[in-house]
């Protein structure tokens, strides 16, 4: 089988939605010994196999309104232990099939597609949420608890994971694991691995294991797992730090006159000690998308130019304007050049005392730069709102463009160059915003936001490839890296082999390793 390192983008097959290829006969055959294996739940049903057949890659959407798919697992099944779940493996190496662990479907980068048939192992009967142990501030919980679900629960016992992805209602505890995932308050709380005290999996040798529970003395396995997006093993389960609610809030936000004096005020808050938990500075065309900010329904303020753009305009010249406005992308990004300040929103949460005092030093950084103040309410918007971004872009996608996202991380000495290279690559081929988050002391994500058009689906297709290989080409070679917190699946897969170099001998021993027969989802970070 050809590795996603070796098969371009645009060669990936695709069937009509209607006419999916029959489940391959050597695994139809294995139907009584493959649902026996998975506790007695499968199905062979083309309805399920066009279910699983992808997840929330932008790619598969804009094959969606053309009525294809991608290639369907030959069949679902859904165990409920970690015994079932070693007993698929074990058959798959045994009878060399794909076995495809799936969470919620929420990634958006190719990670769960079936590219060689197999077995789609579906993980959401693994729904069980222990009690907190208080004593140790620790939780254990299943892999296919939703995220929403999670926080909910401990929420009403006085916790939170601190946790909190915009697909937190729509994606499980297992695919944060698989893709290490980070929340909106990672700069606070840190990313899903600083969160994981152990792991419950199974191995792609069939072998079940549980990481032993930090601190411990000696090698750590959970750090080689935490990432593999189900190429090395299945997560089942996973004992997860939490922390007590917080007492208090502060929020604050500030407009700077560039972009360079926002870049520049956070890493002194990470340099004296700070931490916010939320940290978002956008660029100065996404400030202007972005508004004033206000929850109060009462207060008018000037509608922005994403509100302007989206009730202004009437609906019947809505599409045509859309696809011939973002068609000409060079066009629409030079109307950034009439834009220059950039807004800055801060969040600290914890001891209510604490986060006042911690609010009023980064206040005291920020004048530093002659920033505007502008108070808790462009905050408070944000966090009112912070899960609407994702439901939006559907309409966009609806009124014949393509939307796409691409979330890089880079030292602070590159973040600069990395968001010029990147913007000027991705210019070519879409319009292009920009917002910085996840904060740390050693540097930050760039969180891209593109939108695209052109005359036919086709053209439009093959733009959305060359947007890829450019922005990614382009983050790389500036000193950036392919992912902070999506995964990489297929999109990434030969930018990420690219970008680790001999290094990636290393990745492929593990892969030989922990999965001798190369059952496990094949094709993802390049394996």
């Amino acid at each position: 089988m050809r590795s996603a390192a070796e098969n371009p983008l645009s060669q990936l097959p695709s069937f009509p939605t209607g006419a999916l290829p029959p489940p391959h006969a050597r695994i139809r055959e294995l139907k009584s010994e493959l649902f026996a294996a998975a506790g007695g739940r499968g199905s062979f049903d083309d309805l399920d196999r066009l279910s699983y057949a992808r997840d929330m890659w932008p790619l598969a959407l804009l094959w969606v309104r053309q009525g294809r798919s991608p290639p369907p697992p030959d069949a679902v099944v859904w165990p409920s232990n970690d015994d079932d779940v070693a007993n698929v493996i074990s058959l798959a190496r045994r009878k060399k099939f794909a076995v495809i662990p799936f969470g919620a479907g929420s990634g958006v980068c190719g990670g769960t597609w079936a590219l060689h048939g197999g077995v789609t192992l579906d993980l959401k009967r693994f729904d069980f949420i222990g009690e907190v142990d208080t004593a140790n501030r620790s939780v254990e919980v299943g892999a296919g608890v939703l995220g929403e679900a999670l926080e909910r629960r401990l929420n009403a016992r006085g916790w939170t994971l601190g946790h909190f992805p915009s697909s937190i209602t729509t994606s499980t505890v297992g695919g944060w694991l698989a893709a290490r995932s980070a929340g909106q308050f990672s700069s606070k709380y840190g990313k899903i691995e600083d969160m994981v005290l152990s792991a419950r999996l199974v191995l792609g040798t069939g072998e079940r294991l549980t990481t032993p529970e930090r601190p411990f003395s000696g090698p750590d396995l959970a750090p080689l797992l935490l990432g593999s997006e189900g190429t090395l093993c299945t997560f089942t389960a996973a004992k997860l730090r939490v922390f007590p609610l917080p007492a208090g809030r502060a929020f604050h936000a500030f407009e700077f006159a560039s972009l360079e004096q926002g870049l520049e005020a956070i890493r002194l808050i990470f340099r004296d000690g700070l931490r916010p938990a939320v940290v978002r500075l956008y660029d100065p065309f996404d400030t202007a998308f972005v508004g004033k900010g206000t929850t109060d329904k009462k207060h008018v303020t000037p509608p922005s130019l994403r509100s302007t753009l989206q009730t202004k305009l009437l609906p019947s010249l809505m599409r045509v304007v859309t696809r011939q406005t973002l068609g000409r992308p060079a066009l629409m990004n030079q109307l950034q050049r009439g834009f220059s300040r950039s807004r800055l929103i801060l969040m600290f949460e914890g001891d209510a005392t604490r986060a006042e005092a911690e609010g009023r030093a980064a206040t005291a950084i920020c004048r530093q730069f002659g920033a505007e103040d502008l108070g808790p309410e462009p905050g408070r918007a944000w966090l009112a709102r912070r899960y609407d971004v994702g439901f939006r872009m559907s309409r966009l996608m609806e009124s014949g463009t393509f939307v796409d996202t691409m979330e890089i991380a880079a030292p602070w000495e590159a973040v600069r160059t990395v968001y010029e290279r990147v913007h000027e690559a991705a210019s070519k081929f879409a319009f292009v915003l920009c917002h910085f988050s996840h904060a740390y002391a050693d540097g930050c994500s760039l969180y891209f936001s593109f939108v695209g058009s052109a005359d036919d689906e086709a053209e439009m297709e093959a733009r959305y490839h060359q947007l890829w290989r450019s922005a990614l080409s382009a983050a790389v070679s500036a000193g950036g890296n392919v992912s902070h917190h999506h995964g990489v699946g297929l999109l990434k897969a030969r930018a990420l082999q690219d970008a680790l170099g001999e290094s990636r001998h290393a990745l492929r021993s593990l892969k030989h390793l922990f999965d001798p027969d190369g059952v496990m989802n094949p094709g993802k970070l390049g394996l």
